[in-house]
């Protein structure tokens, strides 16, 4: 029996002629890091240097150029860095103007300026869908997006900037979808796509990390979403299930039998930060962008490489 969407949700989406624009966002970072300890002991992975910035910072400024104007940051125990690092140093602030270096101020200044940014803690760690569920009373009855910060997205047009196309022309849900390896759907939520256009599919299903032989397509959902405020009631409903948490997916899929879910295709480069091989490639990537950094870099990565075969050849040298 196909379920009623919640009357306000409804008049919200349903006005003739008017689209609400998506102007809040939701960044969960309560996670406890455990795949990259002992550096995340007393440090927050969020707050872990791709480069030149801490992780969330890169989620954050995508966030910025889409045009979001308010964030929520769900933390956990231990975060406080995070909110440090969005607010004013008012002593860092004063020491730089008065060695007048006044362009490590301007850096400083335009972090604690980008976005109105508020925080909430996830008491207990009872999965994503949870921690999205801590937004409802910032959120209210708007359409928002969900940014996850172990994706780093690199494309000129942000990643949440193409969902919020298909939100313009569908008022929609939108799930950020990419081709993975058949052999990496246990790790990802998997859609069932109905092809609707270039990069562009109606979800007949999701399922929450299938195995190769189970899964319905490669098509991974990948760290961003556009929710309306109907998902809360779903959420609110939901079970837990993998780990005792309580999953989005699965939400998802409840939500998907009563209105439409759709899925982007998203274009770029996504550096997927949530283990330690591909937080350093992510590193060099964002390095190689610099300048100043580029020859040096490359010279030194150049070395390691030749270091390796002269080593190799050696070693080789040396068998009897």
């Amino acid at each position: 029996m196909m379920r009623r969407m919640p009357q306000k949700s409804r008049r919200l989406l349903k006005q003739p002629g008017r689209t609400p624009r998506v102007t809040k966002a939701v960044i969960p970072a309560a996670g406890l890091g455990t795949r990259f300890l002992p550096a995340t002991k007393a440090q927050p992975k969020e707050m872990l240097p791709v480069y030149d910035k801490p992780a969330i910072q890169y989620v954050v400024e995508e966030a910025v150029a889409a045009g979001i104007k308010d964030i929520l940051i769900v933390t956990g125990r231990g975060k406080q860095s995070i909110e440090n690092h969005f607010d004013h140093a008012v002593e860092l602030e004063e020491n730089l103007r008065a060695q007048g270096k006044l362009h490590d101020l301007h850096i400083v200044q335009k972090i604690s300026n980008m976005v109105n940014l508020l925080y909430i803690r996830q008491k207990e760690a009872l999965g994503l869908g949870h921690a999205v569920l801590c937004a409802k009373s910032f959120v209210g009855e708007e359409p928002f997006a969900v940014f996850l910060g172990d994706d780093i997205m690199d494309h000129p047009r942000p990643a949440i900037s193409q969902l919020l196309q298909v939100w313009e022309n569908y008022q929609g849900p939108v799930l950020a979808v990419q081709e993975i390896p058949r052999k990496s759907t246990s790790s990802y939520g998997i859609i069932d796509p109905q092809p609707l256009g270039s990069d562009l599919f109606r979800v007949r299903d999701l399922v929450e990390k299938p195995s190769p032989e189970k899964a319905p397509s490669r098509l991974g959902i990948v760290g961003r979403y556009i929710l309306t405020p109907d998902i809360f009631s779903v959420l609110e409903r939901t079970r837990p299930g993998r780990a005792g948490e309580i999953q989005l997916t699965d939400a998802l899929r409840e939500m998907n039998r009563h209105r439409p879910v759709y899925a982007c295709l998203l274009r770029g480069v996504r550096h997927d930060i949530g283990n330690k091989v591909e937080f350093v490639k992510a590193t060099i990537a964002y390095a190689l962008q610099d300048p100043s950094a580029h020859a040096p870099l490359l010279a030194y990565m150049r070395a390691v490489v030749q270091g390796g075969r002269e080593s190799g050849r050696a070693e080789k040298s040396r068998v009897p």
